[in-house]
C-alpha cells in the first residue's frame, strides 16, 4: 500500500489558525462509513447522532507547555526544546533545534531558572536530556514553557487554555487530542441527559503527532509509542454498553488507538496501562470501536490511514474532497467529522 494513496490537495488558506470562539458551532460533517453518504452539520448537532445506550469515549490527558527556549553553555548560542516523553525522574526524550551541536555532554541553559544536559543521541536524533532545578519541575515549566502547537499554526495562542479539552486532567502530552476541542461542559450535561454513557481513558500524545511518514509504502511505517492508561471503572463502562447493545464512539484518534490495544480478539476491554505502538491503517480489523470523532487530518499522515481504515480510503478522500470544497477548516484549530454506520442507529 503506496503512502501516496492517502494523498490530497489542500488550499494553505483552509489551515484553521486560530480556536473558533464557541466551541460547539464549529462544523461537522457526517459521513456514513458503509455508503459513503455525506451530511453537514453544526458540531453540538452531534447530539442528534447518539443514542441512549451509546458510549462516548474521552481522552482526559492534558498538554503540557513543552517547548522551552534556551542558550547552550559556553557559546549562548539559541536552541529550541520540545519535550516528548518522560523517561524516568528528570530525564525526557526530547527534540532539539538545532540538534547536530546537542552532543552527549553539552549543557543548556533555560533563563537561568533550570539547565538540561545532554545525555545521548536517541532513535531519529532524539536527545535524552537530564533536567537540573531548584523547585518543582512542572511550576518551572508552566513559567517558562510554551503550548507546543503544530508548525502550521503561524498565529500566537492568546489563551492556553484553548489548546486543552474542557475535560484535560492529566499532564503529559506534547499535543492536543484535537477532536475533543470541540466539547463544551454544557454539551457534555446534554450527551449525559439523553442516556449516553461518557468513558474518560489517558493517552499521553507524544513523537508520533509530529514525525511525518518518510517510507513509500504503508507497512514499512513504525509508529512510536505512546504512554495509555485504561482503568477499571472505564473498563466496566465500555464493556456494559458494548454487551447491552451500544455503540463506543470514540473521541479521537487517541482514544481509538488506546481502545484498539487494550482490547482483546473476542472485543472486550482490558484495564491496564503501558505503551503502545498501535499502527491502524486499511486492512485493520476494528476489534472496539464502531464510530469516531475526529479532525480533518493532513496529507499522507498516519491518522488519515486510520480513519481510512476505518471509513474506507475512497470515502474518506471523497469526503476531504466535499470538505474542501465547502470551505471547512483543517487540522487542529479545525472543524470535525462523525464516522458512523446508519446500520448501526446512525
Amino acid at each position: 500500500m503506496n503512502v501516496e494513496d492517502f494523498d490530497y490537495e489542500l488550499p494553505e488558506e483552509l489551515i484553521a489558525q486560530d480556536p473558533i470562539l464557541d466551541r460547539s458551532s464549529s462544523r461537522l460533517l457526517v459521513l456514513d462509513r458503509e455508503t459513503g453518504a455525506i451530511e453537514h452539520r453544526v458540531f453540538r448537532d452531534i447530539l442528534e447522532y447518539l443514542h441512549p445506550g451509546d458510549c462516548l469515549v474521552l481522552n482526559n490527558t492534558r498538554v503540557i507547555p513543552a517547548r522551552l527556549y534556551g542558550t547552550r553553555v559556553g557559546t549562548g548560542a539559541s536552541v529550541e526544546i520540545l519535550l516528548l516523553k518522560r523517561r524516568e525522574g528528570d530525564v525526557w526524550e526530547t527534540l532539539v533545534k538545532p540538534g547536530k551541536k546537542a552532543r552527549p555532554g553539552t549543557v543548556l541553559d533555560f533563563g537561568g531558572q533550570m539547565q538540561g544536559t545532554v545525555l545521548e543521541v536517541v532513535e531519529d536524533g532524539n536527545r535524552l536530556i537530564r533536567f537540573q532545578y531548584e523547585g518543582i519541575f512542572e511550576e518551572i515549566l508552566d513559567r517558562l514553557g510554551e503550548m507546543p502547537l503544530p508548525p502550521y499554526i503561524t498565529h500566537k495562542l492568546e489563551d492556553r487554555e484553548r489548546y486543552q479539552t474542557v475535560y484535560a486532567r492529566y499532564d503529559g502530552s506534547a499535543a492536543a487530542p484535537t477532536a475533543g476541542l470541540h466539547f463544551t461542559q454544557e454539551l457534555l450535561q446534554e450527551i449525559r441527559e439523553r442516556g449516553v454513557e461518557i468513558a474518560e481513558l489517558t493517552l499521553h500524545v507524544g513523537l508520533g503527532t509530529f514525525r511525518p511518514v518518510k517510507v513509500e509504502t504503508v507497512e514499512e511505517h513504525h509508529m512510536h509509542s505512546e504512554f495509555y492508561r485504561v482503568d477499571e471503572e472505564t473498563a466496566a463502562r465500555i464493556n456494559t454498553a458494548r454487551a447491552r447493545g451500544g455503540r463506543v464512539i470514540a473521541v479521537g484518534t487517541t482514544s481509538c488507538r488506546t481502545l484498539e490495544s487494550a482490547a482483546d480478539e473476542a472485543g472486550v476491554l482490558h484495564a491496564g496501562s503501558g505503551w503502545t505502538d498501535i499502527f491502524i491503517y486499511p486492512g485493520y480489523r476494528f476489534k472496539m470501536v464502531d464510530a469516531l470523532i475526529t479532525n480533518f487530518h493532513l496529507p499522507k499522515s498516519t491518522l488519515m490511514m486510520l480513519v481510512s481504515a476505518l471509513a474506507g480510503r475512497e470515502h474518506i478522500l471523497a469526503a476531504y474532497e466535499e470538505a474542501v470544497r465547502e470551505k471547512y477548516r483543517f487540522f487542529s484549530f479545525g472543524d470535525a467529522m462523525f464516522i458512523a454506520s446508519k446500520t448501526q442507529s446512525f
